[in-house]
């Protein structure tokens, strides 16, 4: 089957195991709060490393070079701001994961490394020059 139709069936299914398990744990009220908890520290944390990283993205492309990271990472954090609205533990645990910097390095400093590999080995400048010799035989 395709992974996005077994993802759409299985995520509520693991969610819905998750709520019975702590909720039975600590009870309906505290999972509720714990719910909400963890999206309004996950959206505030997700929109200050949204900041930091249009921040050094900017600081990339003030020196030239390609924010590959940094837009990979923006996109990271996005999505995991959405995963923290959605309510469930599952998905709060993954956008966690998302939004911390040591995290998102390991899992995204592959791809954003390759992009710095391909800049570099075209860092080059192709161009055409001429003699010109002046009356004083001194050459510009």
């Amino acid at each position: 089957m395709n992974p996005v139709i077994l993802s759409i069936i299985f995520i509520p299914i693991l969610e819905i195991y998750l709520f019975i398990k702590i909720g039975s744990q600590i009870g309906a009220f505290n999972t509720i709060l714990l719910i909400f908890i963890t999206a309004f520290i996950g959206i505030y944390y997700a929109k200050y490393e949204g900041l930091n990283t249009i921040r050094s993205g900017f600081l990339q492309i003030v020196k030239n070079q390609t924010p590959a990271y940094e837009i990979i990472s923006g996109a990271a954090i996005a999505f995991a701001a959405i995963l923290l609205i959605l309510p469930g533990f599952a998905t709060d645990f993954l956008g966690f994961l998302l939004i911390f910097p040591l995290t998102r390095r390991l899992i995204f400093g592959n791809i954003s490394n390759k992009f710095k590999k391909d800049e570099q080995k075209n860092n080059f400048i192709d161009g055409e020059y001429e003699d010109i010799e002046d009356d004083n035989d001194r050459k510009i």
